[in-house]
């Protein structure tokens, strides 16, 4: 793009977002600040309520669905989130909705209609913390409770959560490896497919790899599973595409590890499709506990273009997360809380944005 294009294109968006109901950053004295000051960066989203990790968002009838997710507090017990938040672009403002019937962390979030769907996720039992759920729950417009959905056949948490012509699409997560179903530990990885269509769970053609904690985006007639990680070999920044006409996978350049760290981007990252383009961001990695343990968190920003087969580096998000949600409203990505060291030991509430028409 020259830079004679790059203005207009920059011009244009101030214009647009002169009347855009999206939020606009506060600056220091209280003023707006205009979108081509921060054409290329991530900006602040009003924060969620509540800080919390291990989430999933939906856009749902105009709206910013995300539900459960996790907090740990030294000394304290692991606290499950069972609150609602919802995001209003007409307000501006995060409001509660309806409580989950229970306690989950990873409960996956989509909307393939006007009905929300929140679906698995771990919860507390007498086995554990980690106890892998099948329960399935909806919520329509106006209702003020959740509704029993369509249970899943087997526990499938840490999965990668599409929808796709109206169909929603569970692909690769955990599930119990044996008998045991209420730790970490318990669970093992799965290339499980699984397909919501009418009404009933059907198995779909698996993906090629079997992993967890990776992320999805749907561009055309194709889904897109990116990173990941084992619980055996770590992270993989594999990315493989589903051909839904075709019934068949193929396996992509992978998102290209951190120059910064040296580590793959892998678990725990949030990806969308805007512009005909994948954006993937955030994750953690781990280091081996004969190295000492512990690890970190990535705050790069990878932008992949399926015409070429090719990632290139986008801006950096101001603060590094994993387990983190994250959609598209009116071409805007949305980045919303997520965990800002690695495991579980602060969570945040954090929630920024980024445009990449404004980005070349």
């Amino acid at each position: 793009m020259t830079q004679l294009d790059r203005r207009a294109l920059i011009a244009s968006a101030a214009a647009l977002g002169a009347c855009s109901s999206l939020p606009r950053e506060a600056a220091p004295d209280g003023a707006a600040v205009a979108p081509q000051d921060r054409a290329v960066e991530w900006w602040t989203w009003p924060a969620m309520p509540w800080a919390v990790q291990e989430i999933y968002a939906a856009v749902w009838m105009g709206r910013i669905a995300t539900a459960g997710g996790l907090r740990s507090l030294p000394g304290q017990p692991l606290l499950i989130e069972n609150r609602v938040a919802l995001f209003h672009p007409a307000t501006n403002r995060w409001d509660e909705g309806p409580m989950l019937p229970a306690p989950r962390h990873h409960p996956m979030m989509v909307a393939p209609g006007p009905t929300l769907w929140a679906i698995g996720g771990y919860g507390r039992s007498d086995a554990g913390d980690w106890t892998n759920a099948t329960e399935v729950w909806s919520l329509t417009p106006g209702a003020t409770e959740w509704a029993p959905g369509p249970a899943l056949p087997l526990p499938q948490a840490e999965a990668v959560g599409l929808v796709h012509d109206g169909r929603v699409h569970l692909i690769t997560g955990r599930s119990p490896g044996g008998a045991a179903n209420g730790n970490w530990n318990d669970q093992g990885d799965v290339d499980r497919h699984l397909v919501l269509s009418g009404g009933r769970w059907e198995t779909a053609r698996p993906c090629p790899m079997a992993r967890n904690s990776a992320a999805g985006a749907v561009l055309g007639e194709a889904l897109f599973i990116a990173g990941g990680r084992t619980v055996g070999g770590g992270g993989t920044g594999r990315l493989d595409r589903y051909d839904s006409l075709m019934d068949r996978w193929e396996t992509l350049a992978p998102i290209p590890p951190s120059a910064e760290t040296g580590q793959q981007v892998g678990g725990g990252l949030a990806m969308v499709a805007v512009d005909g383009k994948l954006i993937a961001f955030g994750g953690e990695w781990f280091r081996p506990r004969a190295d000492g343990g512990g690890g970190g968190v990535f705050r790069e920003t990878w932008v992949y273009d399926p015409n070429h087969d090719v990632w290139e580096r986008g801006p950096d998000m101001r603060t590094p997360r994993h387990g983190l949600a994250a959609v598209v409203m009116d071409g805007v990505v949305v980045a919303i809380g997520g965990g800002d060291v690695v495991s579980g030991g602060n969570a945040t509430g954090v929630v920024e944005a980024w445009t990449p028409a404004l980005w070349s």
